[in-house]
């Protein structure tokens, strides 16, 4: 996306209710028309005169998707930035592999929303014009195949490619440190206790703990785990590097009472949680593990050791063969060689899942992308709504989204380009465009601007409180009617019914459309996850008067929160209120939690709602999603309250589409130009 250019910034506050807390941050752009760059036009454009928003939703989402880093590690796309290392694929020789790249660019758009999921379970979330590496090559998640939207797109038999699902990470509690440390300190350390006399026939006990790696990381993981139990340790070179050998350093601790604690935390327990398992496996692999030519090996000579191993290996699931190390053969203590089966899915999934300490033993670097077995496609989703999304170009013009190859990927809006976060400076720091309106009369006149539509509120609201006094929008909207053109508003904001004049002459030159989004009518629920909105009856009321004045406006009915707001009256409410708004369309969607984001929501519920936690834990165990069961019914029940209570009531005869001579022009120059990148793709796959 091209980011605003800024020149002169002044930062105001007003002591009023309505702004106390609230920062505005004046700034005059030098472009207000955002061209929303993406693998295939038409682009879609973006007219956003404030960044940042006061309304501070609390189940704001997006962001989730999680991305492969190059250290063998994830990390949602929202909290990535350019010059991150990711994972990447590369075509070489006869193969497509695994290599790393960098993040080159990092943007924020809107655009209609689709779930596809596959036979596994797993939802992925993207755009229509989002593509996804199939085993018939790069697929759009959707298309046609004839006329002006012609292209390859997923159909149920496509398979896609890509390592396999991302499993959550372990946390890192004191089951988990403990296993940890009782397999790096079983596996590669030296614990002693002895007693002896001393020539005069003294007794003396003397305790020694030690651990030498190569890798900083495990001794850094270890020594932590061990201050957090009261435990110091000092750190020193052990060894010097050699030509053939790299240095060795080590940590250690000589007194008694701290090797007695020690011994106690790596002790073996009697009935081993889960978090402990997954500690273990990652202390051992850490200790004497590693990763060569596309297969996982963890070796010791310990017959406690490995069958401590292969028990934690089975209840994570993982099929693994017990070999003898061929260069111990004969040997009388021969050493053991534990394999993981399964390819590059099941070894990225005991990385994800049990998380190693030492990063080079994480690598896949050059694996082939033909290892790992394709997911096939279950249905593609049109939620029927636009969501805030990300795109990021790499270095390779791929990343690993979710477990799968992927061109493409969004998530919601940022608020970093004036170096603010996009958590708290979001909402109380607000950024105005205070010459939007002069720039717009500028750039809808360029002879380079070819009058396709735009869209607002798809970063932040144009109808938040800022609106009520700076008052940008009616000069925005007078621009757009001078020249017809077309324009949709999304927002919560009643204030835009203070420009419903300027809308209805707008109709009679252009398409125009709006949007609410209205989770629900419960005022106690709406205090809780939506402060600083506006009433939802009162937005309801809006829809209405939109709809009564000819301009188009639906209702957003999400997310719903269950056991929140998912109740059969709660819901009904919304469908009847929206319904009796005459809303031309009521899209509801169930509360996803993607991993991080549940972390942030399972907060804000204990707060508010304690006796739910159970429940979301168990709905949302090992998925973002609620099961598929779950989400179908969840559908089926809408739909019957939207049926019931007399459907969607859509106009016998819809006013054609009107766009500019420049818009048809354009148009048609963008299903050519589709067809034509359409054909250089497929002489790629």
């Amino acid at each position: 996306m091209a980011s605003d250019r800024l020149f002169e910034l002044r930062r105001r506050t007003f002591d009023t209710p309505n702004f106390r807390g609230i920062e505005f941050i004046e700034v005059e752009s030098k472009s207000i028309i955002n061209h929303v760059p993406g693998n295939y036009l038409p682009f879609n454009y973006t007219i956003n005169p404030y960044r940042g928003c006061s309304h501070a939703c609390s189940y704001c989402q997006g962001g989730d998707t999680q991305i492969l880093l190059a250290d063998g590690r994830t990390r949602r796309l929202a909290d990535l930035r350019v010059g991150d290392q990711i994972y990447g694929t590369q075509i070489q020789g006869r193969y497509r592999r695994y290599v790393t790249t960098e993040v080159l660019a990092h943007w924020s758009t809107w655009k209609r929303a689709y779930r596809v999921t596959l036979d596994d379970g797993a939802d992925l979330i993207a755009s229509g014009d989002h593509r996804f590496l199939s085993n018939r090559g790069w697929k759009h998640v959707t298309g046609t195949e004839c006329g002006a939207d012609q292209r390859p797109h997923l159909t149920l038999s496509n398979r896609l490619l890509g390592p396999g699902g991302i499993p959550e990470g372990p946390k890192h509690d004191s089951d988990y440190q403990r296993g940890y440390l009782c397999g790096m300190i079983r596996g590669d350390g030296h614990l002693s206790t002895y007693r002896y006399r001393s020539v005069s026939g003294r007794p003396y006990t003397k305790s020694h703990f030690r651990l030498a790696l190569v890798d900083q990381e495990g001794l850094s993981r270890t020594r932590s785990y061990l201050q957090d139990r009261g435990v110091d340790v000092v750190e020193f070179q052990f060894s010097e590097a050699t030509d053939c050998r790299k240095a060795l350093y080590a940590i250690r601790n000589q007194r008694r009472a701290d090797v007695e604690v020690i011994a106690q935390v790596i002790a073996w327990p009697h009935a081993p949680s889960l978090s402990w398992c997954k500690g273990f496996l990652a202390g051992i692999y850490d200790a004497e593990g590693g990763c060569s030519q596309g297969v996982l090996r963890i070796s010791n000579s310990d017959e406690e050791i490995i069958s401590w191993i292969l028990g934690c290996m089975s209840s994570l699931d993982f099929k693994v063969v017990v070999e003898e190390s061929q260069s111990q053969r004969g040997k009388a203590k021969p050493v053991a060689v534990i394999r993981i089966r399964g390819g590059l899915k099941e070894r990225l999934r005991f990385f994800l899942s049990v998380d190693p300490a030492i990063t080079r033993k994480r690598s896949f670097e050059g694996a082939a992308v033909k290892n790992s077995p394709p997911r096939r496609v279950v249905s593609v989703e049109d939620l029927g709504v636009e969501m805030p999304m990300y795109d990021m170009t790499t270095g390779t013009g791929d990343f690993i989204a979710d477990g799968v190859i992927s061109h493409n990927c969004f998530a919601r809006s940022t608020h970093t380009f004036l170096g603010m976060d996009a958590g708290k400076d979001f909402e109380t720091k607000i950024v105005v465009k205070v010459n939007a309106a002069e720039l717009l009369h500028k750039e809808l006149r360029k002879k380079s601007w070819m009058g396709e539509g735009i869209a607002m509120g798809t970063a932040t609201d144009p109808y938040q409180r800022a609106e009520g006094r700076y008052q940008l929008m009616p000069k925005i909207i007078k621009e757009l009617v001078d020249v017809g053109n077309p324009f949709s508003i999304l927002t919560k904001g009643t204030l835009l019914l203070r420009d419903l004049d300027l809308l209805i002459q707008a109709a009679k030159v252009t398409d125009v459309s709006t949007a609410y989004s209205i989770g629900t009518l419960d005022e106690d629920v709406w205090r809780k996850s939506e402060p600083g909105t506006p009433h939802p009856r009162k937005r309801l009321d809006a829809v209405a008067r939109l709809n009564a004045a000819g301009i188009p406006c639906g209702v957003l009915m999400a997310p719903v929160l269950p056991g929140i707001s998912d109740s059969p009256e709660q819901m009904r409410a919304v469908v009847e209120g929206a319904l009796d708004a005459g809303a031309t369309n009521v899209s509801p969607i169930l509360l996803h939690l993607r991993p991080k984001v549940k972390e942030v929501y399972m907060g804000w519920l204990e707060d508010n709602y304690p006796d739910l936690v159970p429940r979301y834990q168990a709905m949302y165990r090992g998925s973002a999603y609620a099961s598929r069961a779950a989400r179908q019914a969840f559908g089926a029940e809408v739909g019957e309250i939207i049926r019931d209570a007399g459907g969607v009531k859509r106009s016998p005869d819809p006013k054609p589409a009107r766009f500019s001579k420049r818009s048809a022009d354009a148009a048609a120059r963008a299903r050519k130009e589709r067809a034509e990148l359409a054909s250089q793709q497929l002489t790629l796959i």
